[in-house]
């Protein structure tokens, strides 16, 4: 009767309520929650007599159900006692939390009978809490601590069915219902109830519950009135929905608040199960957002949210708690990424069927609203998303009686919509503000009535998906839909977190929010642009994660390729290895997919430009890649007509790569590799080349084009050179033939490019032939011998090259013979002419000319047998090597009274002959004529001397390659082919040995001497030097490791190569080598570079990082003994300190290796405590001297005791006075105490940055001091540099060389770092301390304000005394009061999240 709906009003005892709670409490307690705590396997006999009877269970917890619900309806419209409430409250608890049975079999009665009872529990609950304010948070205290009184199985149990077909935790339901609840408008029921019905009974009019003209507080009387008192009416809007919102904002607030700091507290493998809930709670919220059923979720993120950023920007957060923040922004970006993609989704395809004004205006509000540019006005209007949210749900409210918890939530954020939108303006439209007046009206009498919007207006139907799509165009513009950039922003920002960990996490997060939704990606997408911003990240694992997500986001949406392909390529060239290789297979993967020319081209050349990368890993993975790209597609050998376009075009891309990618040289060596006899798809390759070259030769007569992308003959000549280089054996005669035409234009064409293409395709090919060609090679020889006196230097090389072959194969030379005769002559007759200044040009363009014949023809042509020719030129020469005859003729061209550019013709010549001859580089007149180049230090002489040289040594290590790997090829044919090309066929070590040590200083004077091409040709000298081990490598070990810390990437490239193989093969030599090329490389940076810092900054990088990489091939004790040397280094004598110059050597190189230990990147935390230790020694034992002798003699420090009363001995008056110490003194002094400061600084910022607490502490277990060191997160290198550069200024006068002594002396005797802080003073974390002092003496009391006296350890009487009336102290930095980190609330103790939004 009380739940019938009765009109007329009557009393009822409340005998009958008791009399229902009585029996209710006796059936639950007897009956329910006993069988529903049965279990088969604890009470056997039991449950088999109850499973007999489970039809009248059933019947009972049925009736039972009913009961419970009725007595929740009771609760809504009936005021009771707080008993009645209290018990109906408990037994509610009792049910939801429950343990149940797992399974059918193991349950007395049916597990969904139950969960149905456990349903009406819930209902209950939400009665009690819509009808109780003042019981709210006990409600809300038993559910969330009863939550963990939940079984695993149970906690993950989700059992509660949503609309969509989705489950959830029914708790989760639970606190969404409830948070929902709070939003609505409570009725003073204890006064409109029993008051109430006694008025009636009286005759007093009913109040039907609406607000009418005389209701108290509100003015506004209707729409009309509301729409000319505009302000009003919001301002009574606000002030009846304003505390309903800031209620439910406040609940869901203080259960976020609770769940996290739990979390906090707990680990998901923990005991504790609140870490686990959280995820659990995190997705049933993300599943609920976009149900209208469910509006509390958005508040509930929105809440989580605030809390997490909170978390991830905290700088004190721990590792584990960003880990866990990062984890669920990562989970609720997802779910708003999905959101979005639903909302574009439909807006892009609207149902026919919702065509109409309404749809055509929710697609368009969703567009604006996607962008952040929706209108409030049209957010908030009277038939706009909200409306059609509320009428779906109240087409509903008969079938679903739980859904006025959602249209109240509803409402009331519609309220605040209003509110803010309206107040959001600034500007003055009369119309729009007298439509937020009535808004405002209609949503109060909505707020007081729910019955008002149904029973006042009409609304055509609502299907669901429209309603949907309604409901989620307001989300767009909540808070933390509104946050969605922030929160990717931050996800992306945490991937350069110092935390491993932490940026791990954050990719996997930003992982998760692409893959729910693609379409963030479109467009000028914020979550690409900030994931470009990280490929530019210091991090090496940042810019690797980055590339990762590019990866994914091309795979996702292949329309971006175009636009990230320049990122994937720029990190070809990255600093970290790996980073290059998942770059290049990234940009293998793009290459197989898009077919267009210029991205293939422009992957194919970055690949090619990898296979000279420093690390022979990215080497060998880019030569693989390249033949996997272009070669194997072609290994099947098809001859259809869409295998030739397809070869054509893959011909024309070769081409276009080769001639815009400076990659010819490159090919070259791959080819030779793809093609090499180890190689297992050799025979396939080869086949492959043929098929390539003789595609190309169709390209050969194609005409220049104004299209840059298409080959014209002169590109496709280029490539065939490539392939002639690599496999003579790839051309047919037929083609060599079709080059002659361009061989007999050689001396008319205007072409020289394409001329000696030929020519050098020529030099290599034609060594296959025979004499049966013989016609053939007279034709070439007759149309090449005319153009050697006009050719420039580089096509007579190749000409040249050609006769010499051409001659070999017809078995006649003397043609040559009588040019290089020819030659000779010309340049004895010129000898007279080259002696008076100023030449004319003609003469110096002939000995030019006949230097380049001579040279050219003593390189590439044996002429011995023709030595009787000489002989009748040079009637008074004797001898029978013609190769001497030529560098005694041109040799005298050299001497320093000759002309410049005659010398360089000289040298050239001289040089070339020489390679080819070697012997000649041990003749007198040959080698001081070198020395007297040298002395003279003249760069463009002594280019030619280096060129010759390089090209001696190289050859002679091709040929100590070869003949190690053994002759290739059947009956010794591929040598007697090889010496067609390569005079001489015995080596020449001797020789080498010899000119090497004559004229290895010179040649590392021009290496270390300038940054230029001059120097790298001199270290390309010693590289080769070094490999055919042609020195001790002490002579080469220093000059290397000093070059590695050049500028020029080549030179340092080179010598980090040359560095790494030495060391792998005489790693005893080369490390005594280190202390002398730690003093070279800073005389090298100070002197050559102009930079005497010890590291680059942007971001901050040690010069001797290369040193440091090699010596990580090394075991870790070595490593240590060598920073322990370096350190060494840093020590010095006060008094046979040199401080002559304006910045003292010392000076200089002591902040050198000081700046270099900062920025090393340590393998160990081993490596890290001996530097530290190291440090430290320096500090304490030359730092005390330093100390004493200027107290002593700077500031005349003496100590006076002054009795007390009765003869008693009182306190040591200390004395300080300023001396006047002799500027040089007073500079040694100075000087020393700047390398100490500096020294200082650098031993703080390594402890602070590795986090190695405030005191020196011993060696640590062998297992911690293997580990890798930990970066502390925040700590970085610019007040060390910033603070060290300003010591470095302390000599300027002497004022400031003072300041240093004082700030050594103050450093020593007053240790800041261990200050006795105020109470007020905020202690923002530890910082690092000075090295441990011992015992109790010296130490101050706490509190005394006073610093710490460092006492050294040679201090005469430092023998320990102990103060009776002194407590020790203990060690370390006094730290905070231990204070649990919780979140910023208000007065109500509500969160404030507005601080991040």
């Amino acid at each position: 009767m009380m739940c019938g709906g009765r009109e007329d009003k009557q009393l009822s005892s409340e005998n009958t309520i008791q009399q229902a709670l009585d029996l209710l409490k006796h059936v639950m307690d007897g009956i329910i929650v006993p069988i529903a705590e049965l279990r088969q396997s604890v009470s056997p006999d039991f449950f088999k007599l109850l499973s007999s009877n489970k039809k009248r269970i059933s019947a009972l917890f049925t009736d039972c159900q009913k009961l419970f619900s009725l007595m929740a309806e009771v609760i809504s419209k009936i005021d009771t006692s707080d008993t009645v409430t209290n018990t109906l409250e408990f037994t509610a608890s009792r049910l939801i939390f429950l343990e149940s049975a797992h399974s059918e079999k193991e349950s007395a009665i049916e597990t969904q009978k139950f969960d149905s009872l456990r349903l009406v529990a819930m209902d209950m609950l939400s009665q009690i809490f819509l009808a109780n304010p003042a019981q709210r948070q006990g409600i809300f205290d038993d559910i969330l601590t009863s939550l963990e009184k939940l079984p695993v199985t149970k906690q993950r149990a989700r059992q509660f069915k949503l609309m969509d077909g989705t489950s959830i935790q029914p708790v989760s339901a639970l606190i969404m219902r409830l948070v929902q609840s709070s939003a609505g408008k409570v009725k003073d029921s204890k006064r409109n109830g029993g008051a109430k019905i006694i008025d009636s009974m009286e005759g007093e009019d009913e109040d039907d519950g609406l607000p009418d003209a005389t209701t108290p507080g509100f003015t506004i009387r209707n729409e009309e009135h509301a729409a000319s008192q505009h302000s009003t009416a919001v301002q009574e809007l606000q002030s009846l929905t304003g505390p309903l919102v800031d209620t439910a904002r406040r609940n869901a607030s203080y259960v976020i608040q609770f769940i996290v700091n739990r979390a906090l507290k707990s680990t998901k493998s923990g005991d504790t199960p609140y870490r686990n809930l959280l995820d659990l709670f995190v997705d049933d919220f993300t599943s609920c957002l976009a149900n209208p059923d469910w509006p509390a979720a958005v508040l509930l993120l929105e809440m989580l949210m605030a809390r997490m950023v909170n978390l991830v920007e905290g700088e004190k957060t721990a590792a584990p708690a960003k880990n866990m923040a990062l984890e669920l922004l990562g989970s609720m970006g997802a779910a708003i990424s999905t959101l979005r993609g639903h909302v574009r989704k439909t807006a892009n395809t609207p149902d026919t069927n919702d065509a109409g004004d309404l749809s055509d205006f929710l697609t368009s509000l969703s567009l604006s609203a996607l962008e952040l540019q929706s209108r409030p006005e049209h957010m908030v209007s009277w038939t706009g998303p909200y409306r059609v949210t509320l009428e779906y749900l109240e087409s509903r409210f008969a079938e679903d009686r739980h859904l006025t918890s959602a249209i109240s939530f509803l409402v009331s954020e519609w309220a605040r919509r209003i509110c803010a939108g309206y107040d959001s303006f600034e500007d003055d439209s009369e119309s729009r503000d007298q439509e937020f007046g009535r808004l405002a009206y209609r949503l109060r009498e909505m707020t007081l009535d729910r019955r008002w919007l149904t029973d006042g207006y009409s609304f055509k139907s609502v299907p669901p998906s429209q309603a949907r799509f309604a409901y989620a165009i307001t989300l767009l513009r909540s808070r933390i839909c509104e946050q969605f950039n922030g929160i990717v922003n931050m996800l992306l920002r945490s991937m350069s977190s110092d935390q491993a960990t932490v940026r791990s996490k954050s990719l996997k997060s930003v992982n998760q929010v692409i893959e729910t939704d693609p379409s963030i990606l479109d467009g000028e997408s914020v979550v690409v642009r900030l994931i470009l911003e990280c490929m530019n990240d210091s991090s090496t694992q940042v810019r690797d994660s980055a590339l990762g997500l590019i990866g994914k986001c091309i795979a996702m949406r292949p329309s971006l390729e175009e636009k990230l392909v320049g990122t994937v390529l720029d990190r070809f060239i990255d600093t970290g290895p790996g980073v290059r290789k998942r770059a290049m297979k990234l940009a293998k993967d793009i290459y197989l997919r898009n077919h267009r020319k210029p991205i293939r081209s422009s992957i194919a050349s970055g690949l090619l430009m990898r296979v000279q990368d420093p690390e022979e890993s990215v080497r060998d993975l880019a030569r693989q890649m390249i033949e996997e790209i272009w070669f194997t597609p072609f290994h099947n050998g098809e001859k259809s007509a869409v295998s030739q376009t397809s070869l054509s075009d893959h011909v024309a891309l070769m081409i276009q790569t080769v001639k815009h990618g400076s990659v010819a040289s490159v090919l070259d060596k791959v080819l030779q590799t793809v093609l090499a006899a180890d190689s297992k798809t050799s025979q396939s390759n080869f086949e492959v080349c043929r098929t390539l070259v003789a595609t190309m030769f169709d390209f050969v007569d194609t005409p220049d084009s104004d299209d840059p992308s298409a080959p014209s003959g002169r590109d496709a000549l280029q490539v065939l050179v490539i392939f002639s280089k690599a496999d003579a054996r790839l051309f047919t005669f037929e083609q060599i033939r079709l080059l002659k035409p361009y061989i007999e234009t050689i001396q008319t064409s205007e072409d020289g490019l394409m001329s000696r293409a030929v020519t050098m395709i020529y030099r290599r090919v034609l060594p296959q032939l025979s004499s049966a060609h013989a016609q053939f090679l007279m034709d070439i020889r007759k149309d090449m011998m005319p153009a050697v006196s006009k050719a420039p230097r580089n096509l007579i090389d190749d000409i040249v090259a050609c006769l010499w072959i051409i001659s070999t194969l017809l078995e006649s030379s003397e043609h040559l013979a009588r040019l290089l005769s020819s030659s000779l002559m010309g340049m004895h007759k010129l000898r007279a002419m080259t002696q008076k200044e100023p030449l004319p040009k003609l003469v110096v363009r002939q000995f030019t000319q006949y230097s380049w014949i001579a040279g050219m023809i003593g390189k590439h042509c044996d002429l011995d047998s023709h030595h009787e020719l000489f002989k009748q030129a040079f009637p008074k020469w004797t001898g029978t090597s013609v190769s001497k005859l030529i560098v005694d003729v041109v040799i005298p061209f050299a001497a320093p009274e000759q002309p410049l550019d005659i010398r360089k013709a000289g040298l050239d010549c001289a040089g070339l002959v020489c390679q080819a001859s070697p012997r000649n580089y041990v003749l007198a007149n040959v080698y001081t004529s070198f020395a007297k180049v040298f002395e003279e230090q003249i760069p463009v002489l002594e280019n030619m001397i280096l060129k010759s040289f390089k090209d001696f040594l190289f050859t002679e290590e091709k040929r100590s390659e070869e003949a190690s790997q053994g002759e290739a090829g059947p009956g010794g044919e591929k040598k007697k082919k090889r010496e067609l090309t390569v005079m001489g066929g015995t080596t020449y070590d001797d020789v080498a040995s010899a000119t090497t040590q004559r004229f290895l200083s010179q040649i590392t004077r021009i290496a270390t001497s300038s940054l230029d091409d001059h120097a790298f040709l001199a270290v390309e000298l010693l590289a080769s030097i070094n490999r055919q081990g042609l020195v001790h490598p002490k002579e080469t070990g220093v000059t290397f490791m000093t070059l590695e810390t050049s500028p020029h990437p080549k030179i340092s490239e080179l010598a980090y190569l040359e560095h790494k193989a030495l060391h792998e093969k005489h790693e005893t030599v080369v490390e005594r080598e280190y202390v002398k090329a730690l003093q070279a490389a800073f005389a090298y940076q100070r002197d050559i570079v102009k930079d005497p810092h010890g590291a680059t900054t942007n971001p901050f990088a040690s010069k001797l990082h290369s040193m440091v990489e090699v010596l990580k091939i090394s075991k870790s004790k070595n490593r240590q003994k060598f920073l322990q040397k370096m350190c060494s280094q840093i020590n010095f004598d006060p008094s046979k300190l040199e401080v002559s110059e304006s910045l003292p050597q010392q000076v200089g190189y002591s902040r050198f290796l000081l700046e270099n230990l900062m920025f090393f990147d340590y393998v160990t935390v081993g490596e890290v405590q001996a530097t530290v230790g190291a440090l430290e020694k320096i500090f304490t034992s030359t730092g005390a001297n330093v100390a004493q002798t200027i107290e002593s003699e700077v500031f005349q420090m003496r100590m006076d005791a002054i009795d007390g009363p009765n003869g008693t001995a009182g306190e040591l008056n200390i004395a300080r006075t300023e001396s006047s110490i002799n500027s040089t003194r007073l500079r040694q002094l100075a000087a020393s105490s700047m390398i100490l400061l500096a020294l200082w600084e650098a031993r703080t910022y390594l402890r602070r940055l590795y986090g190695m607490g405030t005191s020196r502490t011993g060696k640590g277990p062998a297992k911690d001091l293997s580990r890798a060191p930990m970066k502390v997160q925040g700590v970085s290198g610019d007040k060390f540099w910033e603070d060290v550069d300003r010591f470095m200024t302390f000599l300027s006068s002497r004022e400031t060389m003072m300041a240093a002594c004082n700030s050594l002396v103050e450093l020593m005797n007053v240790d800041k770092e261990f200050t006795i802080p105020n109470e007020d003073d905020d202690l923002e974390g530890e910082d690092p301390a000075t090295p441990e002092y011992g015992g109790d003496d010296g130490d101050e009391a706490p509190g005394t304000g006073r610093g710490r006296k460092r006492k050294a350890s040679d201090t005469p009487g430092s023998a320990k005394k102990k103060r009776s009336s002194s407590q020790p102290r203990k060690r370390g930095r006094p730290r905070k009061n231990p204070i649990e980190a919780t979140q910023v609330q208000d007065e109500d103790g509500e969160f404030e999240e507005d601080t991040w939004f």
